[in-house]
């Protein structure tokens, strides 16, 4: 080892395992600083994209009012967002950086000195607060300064791309006129009445094919057999002691509650003077105006005069005049703490007169279920102790105060009031338990708590056809009854059409095929059963064409009449031609009378020109800049550490 050439090897082996663990895990130090990409010589680093993916996924639990953890984040895609962000912002970066396109250090600063996150107590812009707030987030302030650079540099390039952009004017009339244009038409809904023959009873050859054929119809859902123990408040509300004085303080501290005085709904309209006062009353008892006018002339809406409920005391020196009205009207001119005024009173409310006597019942249920929640909150631990000790329900229910049970239990299904499947924290973990769960004690908002055992899984199954054969019979003739109102239709339809246009025939239709015959291909059974006499075939007359609607805007509303109705009539291409329209389990048959081609001259047709033509312009703003910057991801090279990715995924919860 003291060899000269022997040193020479081993100082080099030392040098190469030096440096080998030098590099090794060196990311670590500084918390994880391993890039997860980079577009051409942009890099991305993990801690961009972990805070990144965390305001895409606040953004979304703002939107939708639940939070989101970082596996739901995943499965919805909220990451991909996240990474598609900011692989755009880094192409724009690279492509800024290599045009040379900046912003100077002076703009930099006046974005940072506006911005509210770094103003001080004296409302202006604090350097200390700024360096503090950047430290909690883990931002170096080199690196915010940059990005705010970058952000406005990435903007010039983006306002430069799609300053050209703009909807074109055929596009905008051709939308217009798609979206303005209204219709004539009259529409009729076919029911069992307008068929030639009642719909005949199908034998059970029939109906047991029905019910094969639809087995999805007529299988029961999955149930779950559980045994649960549970306690609420309500269960020891009968067995809590409260004291009588206690209950005569709660009475007291609600006392508004129990006791109030008359109260009237009141608007007060404040005029300069008494004279000016006088002249608006006598103005409102000719009935040349009203409050609400006089309140408008000066720019003041309704919710600027509106006193609320108020008392006779509240309204001082105008208390009398307005308490002396029987029935709503208006009072005054009284003076009042701003000046001479009159007052609208708009409804009387009774006074409220409850003894302690009368509200002791319900006081007393009330703090009962109050000292009961805090029971059991105090038990709620003896209740974990024996469960974690090898307890069974059914001992907890002989050792405690809690009530054993069972159910057969499945999703869907409607819950009684008073039992434990009413409750949506029992129906969530009902839904999630498995056979090797060990019961737990849960808590009910409320205060009560329970724990579950799954004893058995009792799979979907098709109920025997004597258990349901009446629902079976009314599914059959409800499809049957709807399958002739189609038939129906369609021969009206045709003939309708036949009577505009001379010389076209209408061709048979199913709804001259006997019921059993057509019953039997669908279901694959030949048993007979009477046929059905075919539905008439003529052409309605006009006074048997239905109810008009005229003027009827796309995405209009008829009253009692499924949507698809109206939505259909616009899909209707010449007048004269009708439409069949199953919606809702409901046949219409509808008739294009007349197309009314889109305004668009005046005032409104021009603002829904240009609503339309911005819209146009956004949806292309986004087209051009997505197809930019993808171009722009192409042409500079991409690459992605999954890896790392991976690992701020992991982190991210």
């Amino acid at each position: 080892m003291r060899g000269k050439g022997k040193s020479t090897i081993v100082w080099l082996l030392m040098g190469m395992l030096v440096l080998g663990l030098g590099g090794f895990g060196v990311t670590n130090f500084s918390g994880g600083t391993a890039d997860i990409g980079t577009v051409g010589d942009v890099s991305i680093s993990s801690q961009d994209y972990a805070r990144t993916l965390r305001a895409e996924m606040q953004d979304f639990s703002a939107r939708t009012g639940r939070q989101v953890t970082g596996a739901e984040a995943r499965t919805i895609g909220i990451d991909q967002a996240a990474l598609a962000r900011l692989y755009t912002g880094a192409a724009l970066e690279d492509e800024a950086n290599r045009l040379g396109v900046s912003v100077g250090d002076k703009a930099v600063a006046d974005q940072i000195t506006a911005s509210q996150a770094f103003r001080g107590m004296n409302g202006q812009f604090d350097r200390n607060v700024y360096a503090d707030v950047l430290k909690r987030e883990g931002i170096r302030e080199a690196e915010f300064e940059h990005d705010l650079r970058m952000d406005q540099a990435r903007l010039i390039l983006q306002q430069a791309v799609l300053a050209g952009v703009t909807a074109p004017e055929a596009v905008t009339a051709r939308s217009q006129g798609w979206l303005m244009e209204t219709r004539d038409i009259h529409w009729r809904e076919l029911t069992a009445a307008d068929l030639a023959a009642p719909i005949a009873t199908p034998d059970d050859a029939t109906l047991e094919a029905w019910h094969k054929a639809n087995a999805d119809r007529f299988t029961a859902p999955e149930i779950r057999k559980i045994t649960y123990v549970w306690l609420t408040p309500e269960m020891l509300e009968g067995e809590v002691e409260v004291d009588e004085q206690a209950l005569r303080d709660l009475y007291q501290s609600r006392i508004d509650e129990f006791q109030r005085p008359e109260r009237r709904m009141v608007e007060r309209l404040v005029f300069p003077t008494m004279a000016a006062a006088e002249e608006a009353k006598a103005r409102i008892d000719r009935g040349e105006t009203s409050i609400e006018a006089l309140a408008a002339e000066r720019g003041l809406s309704l919710n600027d005069i509106d006193l609320g409920e108020v008392t006779q005391a509240e309204l001082g020196a105008a208390g009398e005049a307005v308490f002396a009205l029987e029935q709503p009207g208006v009072a005054g001119p009284a003076s009042s703490d701003l000046g001479p005024a009159l007052f609208s009173m708009n409804a009387i409310l009774e006074p409220v007169n409850v003894p302690f006597e009368q509200a002791r019942a319900d006081l007393r249920i009330e703090a009962a279920v109050d000292r009961a929640r805090r029971v059991i909150e105090d038990k709620a631990g003896e209740f974990s102790d024996l469960l974690a000790g090898g307890a069974t329900l059914e001992d907890l229910a002989k050792e405690t105060e809690m009530k054993l049970g069972q159910i057969d239990w499945s999703a869907g299904a409607e819950a009684a009031p008073d039992s434990i499947d009413a409750y949506p924290e029992f129906r969530q973990h009902a839904a999630q338990a498995t056979e090797k769960d060990f019961p737990e004690l849960l808590t009910f908002d409320d205060g009560g708590v329970f724990a579950m055992r799954l004893d058995a899984i009792q799979p979907p199954a098709l109920i025997p056809f004597a258990e349901v054969r009446d629902r079976v019979a009314e599914d059959w003739t409800r499809n049957e009854t709807r399958r002739q109102l189609l038939a129906l239709a369609e021969e009206r339809k045709l003939a309708a059409e036949a009577a505009v246009a001379p010389g076209i025939e209408p061709a048979p239709t199913a709804a001259t095929v006997p019921v059993a015959q057509a019953v039997g291909a669908a279901v694959g059974n030949t048993a007979t059963t009477p046929p059905a006499a075919p539905p008439e075939a003529a052409a309605p007359p006009a006074a048997d064409r239905g109810t008009p609607e005229t003027n009827l805007a796309r995405g209009g509303f008829i009253n009692g009449v499924p949507q698809d109705v109206v939505a259909q009539a616009f899909q209707i291409k010449e007048p004269g031609d009708a439409e069949v329209v199953d919606a809702d389990g409901r046949v219409f048959l509808v008739t294009l009378d007349k197309i009314h081609p889109a305004a668009t001259e005046g005032d409104e047709a021009s603002q829904i020109r240009d609503g339309i033509s911005a819209r146009l312009v956004d949806s292309l703003h986004q087209d051009v800049f997505d197809y930019f910057s993808r171009a722009l991801q192409a042409q500079s090279g991409t690459t992605i550490n999954q890896t790392a990715v991976d690992a701020v995924n992991a982190q991210v919860q």
